[in-house]
Order: C-alpha cells, then sequence, then structure tokens
C-alpha cells in the first residue's frame, strides 16, 4: 500500500504505458513505462544505474549525457520511444573499477574530477569525441565539451585527460 501520490502515477503510468526494448551496455532490458519517459528516469529509477546524473532537466549541462549509437545524448529528455532499437552505453558501460575505459583512467591519473558531478557527463562525452577525432587537439577537446558545465574549474585538468586517453587508445 503507498501514498495517495504513489498510488496516482502508478495509475496514471498503467494507463499509458507500454513495454519499450531497450539496448544498455549491451544488455536488452524490458521495460514497462510510458514511451515519453525521459530515459534518464528509467536508467538511473528502473535500472539502477546511477553513474549518470540529473543536472538541470533541460539539455543544459551535460551531466545527463549517455552514449545513442555512439553520440553523446542529453538522457534527462530524451524520451524512452526515441532510444528504442538504439545502443545506448552509460558511465558504468565504459569501464570497470578492475578494468577502466582510458577516458576513466585518465581523470584519475590527471585529478580532473574535482566534486564529481560533472564526471560521468564529461566522460562520456569524452568519448564520443574519441570515437570521431582519434587524437583531438585542445581545441577541438574544449568545443566538444562546451556543453558541459563543471562548477569546480576543473577544465584544464579535463582536457589533459581527454588528451591523454586519446594517446592510450591510438594503436601504435
Amino acid at each position: 500500500m503507498g501514498t495517495h501520490r504513489e498510488n496516482l502515477r502508478r495509475e496514471a503510468r498503467s494507463v499509458s504505458a507500454r513495454v519499450v526494448t531497450l539496448s544498455v551496455n549491451g544488455e536488452a532490458h524490458r521495460v514497462e513505462a510510458d514511451p515519453d519517459t525521459p530515459l534518464l528516469d528509467v536508467l538511473r529509477n528502473t535500472l539502477g544505474l546511477k553513474g549518470t546524473r540529473f543536472g538541470c532537466g533541460l539539455e543544459q549541462c551535460g551531466a545527463c549525457n549517455v552514449l545513442v549509437d555512439g553520440n553523446a545524448i542529453a538522457s534527462c529528455t530524451l524520451p524512452l520511444w526515441s532510444a528504442e532499437g538504439k545502443a545506448i552505453t552509460t558511465i558504468e558501460g565504459l569501464g570497470t573499477p578492475a578494468s577502466p575505459h582510458p577516458l576513466q583512467q585518465a581523470f584519475l591519473d590527471q585529478q580532473a574530477a574535482q566534486c564529481g558531478y560533472c564526471t560521468s557527463g564529461m566522460i562520456v562525452a569524452a568519448a564520443a569525441l574519441l570515437l570521431r577525432t582519434a587524437s583531438p587537439d585542445a581545441d577541438t577537446i574544449r568545443r566538444a565539451l562546451e556543453r558541459n558545465l563543471c562548477r569546480c574549474g576543473s577544465h584544464n585538468r579535463i582536457v589533459r585527460a581527454v588528451q591523454r586517453a586519446s594517446v592510450r587508445q591510438t594503436p601504435g
């Protein structure tokens, strides 16, 4: 038995809910939800993937970035219906504590995360950049990350971390 508000939410979901199949971090997930539900809500509240953050809810800060078919996309406003059938990668899907993605390791090595709130979105946006550009220069990295806000002022360390990761990913 839930609160009145929870019961209303459950009732509203049941009216418009349908099963949506998502491919998240290489695994298929069948989720019953309103197709207009933001992807971020499902990632965090249904799938338990808490690494992707809620920042502004308006696609303005980059904290909620995930990779969708290799592109950094704000998940806070992305409806489930538009993510269905696409490859979604969250920060959890990039690496593990035992085997971090080169970007994750470079962020640690360069101490590029201060408070850490923006870090997952920054890393995901940088991963999208490195999928397109193997060895970006500092200006290219800054342009690629300009939609990601960091209130701690770690931008120079973040740029160095992305440069370091690009060297680690380059074969040879």
